[in-house]
C-alpha cells in the first residue's frame, strides 16, 4: 500500500488558496475616475420632446395675453387723455 502514496498529497485549503489567487490576479482593473465619462447620444428625445412642447405653447400663450394687456392699457391710456 506504501507504493500508491503520491509524493504531493491533494490538499483542498491549498487548492481553494490557489484558486482565489488566480482568480484575483485576473480581475479587471476600473477605468481612470480623471477622465470625464464620454458623452451618450441622445436617444430619449421623445419624452424630452412631450414635457418641452406644453411649456414652449404656455410661453407662447404668456406673449399674446401680455400684448393684448399692453395694447388694452395703451388704449385706456389714450381714452383718458394721457
Amino acid at each position: 500500500m506504501s507504493d500508491n502514496v503520491h509524493p504531493f498529497p491533494f490538499r483542498p485549503a491549498l487548492c481553494a488558496i490557489a484558486l482565489v489567487a488566480a482568480l484575483a490576479a485576473c480581475r479587471r482593473e476600473p477605468p481612470p475616475t480623471e477622465r470625464p465619462p464620454e458623452p451618450q447620444a441622445q436617444a430619449h428625445t421623445g419624452l424630452r420632446d412631450a414635457i418641452q412642447a406644453p411649456q414652449d405653447k404656455a410661453h407662447g400663450v404668456e406673449k399674446t395675453v401680455q400684448d393684448a394687456a399692453d395694447r388694452q392699457q395703451a388704449e385706456i391710456d389714450a381714452a383718458e387723455g394721457g
